[in-house]
């Protein structure tokens, strides 16, 4: 196939493989660049095939030598149709680690389930038995209670009021005005049962009821803040009370492995563009203008930037590690530093369709969004005849 992206909205429905294949050689080669770090060597990635999760795989197998395994769900490729861009993802990263003799095996299915959670822990009492970091990093719409049976769907809404702002058609960079109609009482609690902590509070109480957490095992989720700008219909909306539990559940998972001498931590990561957060009115036209400061002031990190630090600078540093006084690793300091926020809001100030291309970096985002699905790498022939059909080594 001669693979182009095929937009549908905020979703690109194709994926390339040998533009996928080459991120997840550039995040390889940037970890090798940086040194290694003195981290985990048996490794469960729960939402390990794109974004933050990808990069955590790729950190700590590259900077760490360690084994890992990885959970998702992607869908897989069939003749004269691609995968999505998360299964590609799985199958370069499985090569490369292999490659390296490293120890990498991936399980695609629906990690709210109890079949993949059981999967999940057969395979570490198989192959690892224990791990000493698992990374919870999922970013599904959609959560189907194992217990109940319910179908649970986040949304995203404010709470108490109307909500209205700017946001930006990344595709267009045409700026408009938004609408958004508040939550009730229902929308928060599904959405507090997709984005919340049970699911990760579940994942943690089945490893170690068998016995997979190594002493002193690490589990690391993450979440994001914002700045006020954004916070109306993000952290103070229905989201914000679903990273508030989030974030409250690893005070209850911390508790939970007192006896191994574990701990949970929440990771505030900075602003990324992701599907995710394409999806979402007024970031966009945020992280647009946001991309333009950070890269002027040297800072600017994608998702493989952030999770190094992250491991090399606060899980990983030889010392205590530090949170602030709710008890989070903020790796998103250097977004909030105040210059940068207040430079944000007087740019928020002058958007427009004929200003954005001036003050913001809308060209920037539209790049990281292709990335996301393999597009616009350099070195990358996109009008060659490619191999849509791509195996995950140990998936068969």
């Amino acid at each position: 196939m001669i693979i182009e992206p095929r937009m549908r909205g905020f979703i690109c429905l194709t994926a390339h493989p040998k533009g996928s294949e080459q991120n997840v050689k550039n995040q390889i080669e940037y970890i090798k660049s940086k040194g290694s770090i003195a981290g985990a060597k048996k490794v469960l990635v729960i939402g390990a095939s794109t974004g933050f999760g990808l990069a955590s795989r790729i950190t700590s197998a590259f900077g760490s030598d360690a084994a890992t395994i990885g959970v998702f769900f992607e869908k897989p490729p069939v003749e004269g149709k691609t995968a999505s861009p998360g299964w590609y993802n799985s199958a370069a990263f499985e090569t490369e680690a292999h490659k390296a003799g490293l120890y990498a095996k991936s399980i695609n299915g629906d990690a709210f389930s109890n079949e993949i959670k059981r999967q999940t822990l057969d395979l570490i009492k198989a192959d690892l038995g224990q791990v000493d970091l698992v990374i919870y990093s999922l970013a599904s719409p959609v959560r189907q209670h194992p217990v109940t049976g319910v179908l649970h769907r986040s949304v995203l809404k404010p709470i108490g009021q109307t909500f209205t702002n700017k946001t930006v058609d990344f595709h267009t960079g045409n700026v408009t005005e938004v609408s958004i109609a508040p939550a009730n009482e229902e929308d928060i609690e599904n959405t507090v049962a997709v984005m919340g902590g049970e699911d990760w509070a579940m994942w943690i109480d089945a490893l170690k009821a068998e016995n997979l957490l190594a002493d002193g095992a690490t589990t690391v989720a993450y979440s994001y803040i914002g700045p006020s700008l954004t916070e109306a219909v993000y952290r103070k909306g229905t989201i914000g009370c679903a990273k508030d539990h989030l974030e409250a559940t690893a005070f209850s998972i911390t508790d939970s492995l007192e006896s191994i001498g574990g701990k949970a931590y929440v990771s505030v990561n900075k602003a990324l563009v992701t599907q995710a957060s394409s999806a979402i009115p007024v970031i966009p036209l945020y992280i647009s203008l946001l991309y333009k400061i950070m890269k002027e002031e040297g800072i600017h990190e994608g998702c493989i930037e952030q999770i190094q630090r992250l491991f090399q600078d606060r899980l990983y540093n030889g010392s205590e590690v530090p949170v602030d006084e709710k008890g989070r690793i903020r790796i998103d300091d250097w977004e909030m530093r105040d210059d940068v926020q207040e430079k944000v809001a007087k740019l928020w100030l002058e958007a427009t369709t004929e200003t954005l291309p001036e003050i913001g970096d809308l060209a920037g985002y539209r790049n990281d969004f292709l990335n996301l699905f393999g597009f616009e790498f350099v070195g990358v022939d996109y009008k060659a005849d490619t191999n849509e059909v791509v195996e995950i080594e140990s998936i068969k």
